[in-house]
């Protein structure tokens, strides 16, 4: 998923949801037939274009009273006890999927708020000044930095909140164009979270089409690395003629030429967490273990001081306050609403609350879709309608994955929830394991990070509303609308794009009989 390599090594964090989803468990009827059990989610992605393309709200409270809305006006509908229906919006929202991405979010948000107040951007605004990577370039760097750093750690949704929170200002800094950079930033984490052998998605991909995950790995590789050296030279080409805000002139040159190159530093973290992730340790350890790294580093350079890192504001008149007054972590103070806690963890953390609970209920309403039989409805009528032979299959295979994964936003839950449908097409034609795990994974990494509420969108641009609190010249004008970056998701759409070219030519188009799986490897 996005949130990706978040298993542990010896479970699969598909599998309760696969079972879950399955033909066991109760069904609800409808009035009006199954097709009505996918009220809540069409209301939703309705609710979701008008606020987001109509109204250019992209704010994620908005979004959650319109899955709220939806969920609620679904009971309407449903025939008879409306406890099956309410007891499936529980079932919904503790699958181990949704929770999954919520603790990749809030790990990486901590991680993310520490290098920055550890001074990273300044040290990437250095760099790249010194090494002369201006605004137009630093896009294309932008999406290979990201894209490696995804492949290394597994978790899509978690880059794009690091890239967003460290990467975003340094480049608007240098010149760069907002709409382009969150683009590349998207584009990179897509790339890690299709080819990485940690991510979630590589791992779900690969167990429902009974394959084993080195070998679908290495099989689509072809096909990554084609989407990735055009949308390179897409975000090459188009950096020189998208320009900056031009963010205050001199205000700008005097930024860059006061940034300094000691947040560099904090690449040692980073590079704790990706050599941590792909030496096979669970994501949260890998992340725990480059938060423990970073707030050494800061500590030991003077960068932050431990009542930045955790902060305790309390009253004169609580109990133990003045006696312990001399800890560096709590702070008497006079005004009332000054009290509290603060500093970088709990504020990297605070700002994934909101997108949490909408991931939550979002995941809701696609098991009330799947329970109520409108899923398998559109599925089944696809299998019997429009794969009628191999290319057709393959295509209705990219078709279904990409809807899919429009209703249900979560990558790695829309990938559990169709992955039987995509290995039943596939063995209907013989087609391999490892061809049906690539066109499954190729879509739901892809539209994860394209669609304006999807998950990988909305947890970048979450992390985005954090920084104009954390710069003085940051405002509200520079965040960029989700609606906004649609088309400047290259990687996605080229990804999308590799794949009905092969289903219409056979390109990488492998049988059964051509090569045999090994053993399903799940970490």
């Amino acid at each position: 998923m996005s949130t990706d390599n978040s298993d542990s090594p010896d479970s699969d964090p598909s599998e309760s949801f696969v079972q879950d989803t399955g033909e066991e468990g109760p069904r609800i009827q409808f009035y009006g037939g199954r097709g009505m059990s996918a009220f809540p989610i069409v209301f939703f992605i309705l609710w979701a274009i008008a606020q987001t393309a109509f109204w250019r709200i992209s704010d994620e409270g908005g979004l959650v009273i319109g899955i709220l809305v939806g969920l609620i006006g679904g009971m309407f509908f449903v025939r008879g006890n409306w406890k099956t229906y309410a007891n499936t919006i529980f079932e919904g929202m503790t699958q181990p999927v949704a929770v999954t991405a919520i603790v990749a979010w809030i790990w990486a948000g901590m991680f993310a708020q520490l290098l920055q107040d550890g001074g990273f951007v300044d040290g990437l605004v250095w760099f790249a000044n010194a090494a002369g990577i201006g605004g137009a370039l630093f896009p294309a760097a932008t999406f290979v930095l990201a894209a490696v750093f995804t492949t290394g750690i597994g978790t899509g949704y978690g880059a794009s909140i690091a890239f967003v929170t460290l990467f975003f200002p340094a480049g608007l800094l240098l010149g760069a164009n907002p709409i382009l950079l969150f683009g590349a930033i998207l584009s990179g984490a897509i790339f890690g979270d299709n080819l990485a052998p940690v991510s979630d998605t590589t791992i779900v991909s690969a167990v429902t089409q009974d394959s084993d995950i080195g070998g679908v790995v290495a099989s689509r590789f072809k096909y990554v690395i084609v989407a990735a050296i055009v949308a390179f030279a897409g975000y090459l080409v188009a950096g020189q003629f998208m320009g900056g805000l031009g963010i205050g002139g001199d205000a700008q040159e005097l930024l860059v030429a006061e940034s300094e190159p000691i947040g560099l530093v904090h690449l040692l973290s980073m590079g704790v967490v990706i050599g941590t992730a792909v030496a096979g340790r669970h994501i949260v350890e890998a992340i725990s273990w480059g938060i423990v790294v970073a707030a050494v580093s800061s500590l030991a350079l003077g960068l932050l001081s431990l009542g930045d890192i955790v902060s305790f504001n309390a009253p004169a008149d609580a109990p133990l306050s003045q006696p312990l007054e001399f800890l560096p972590i709590l702070t008497i103070v006079d005004d009332p609403e000054a009290v509290g806690v603060g500093g970088s963890l709990i504020q990297g953390a605070a700002g994934f609350f909101e997108l949490a609970i909408l991931v939550l209920l979002i995941i809701a309403a696609a098991q009330i879709m799947i329970r109520g039989g409108a899923f398998e409805a559109i599925l089944d009528w696809s299998i019997e309608n429009l794969a009628t032979n191999v290319r057709n299959a393959e295509l209705t295979m990219v078709g279904s994955a990409a809807l899919i994964n429009a209703v249900i936003t979560i990558n790695t839950a829309a990938e559990v929830a169709i992955g039987p449908y995509i290995s039943k097409i596939g063995e209907r034609f013989n087609l391999n394991g490892y061809r049906r795990a690539n066109i499954l994974d190729a879509q739901t990494a892809a539209l994860g990070y394209i669609f304006p509420w999807s998950g990988g969108v909305l947890a970048g641009y979450s992390a985005m509303q954090e920084l104009p609190g954390e710069f003085e010249w940051f405002d509200t004008g520079m965040l960029v609308t989700p609606i906004d970056v649609v088309p400047f998701v290259f990687q996605g759409w080229l990804l999308v794009a590799v794949f009905i070219i092969a289903a219409l030519t056979g390109f990488g188009r492998e049988y059964i009989i051509d090569r045999e799986s090994e053993e399903v490897a799940r970490l």
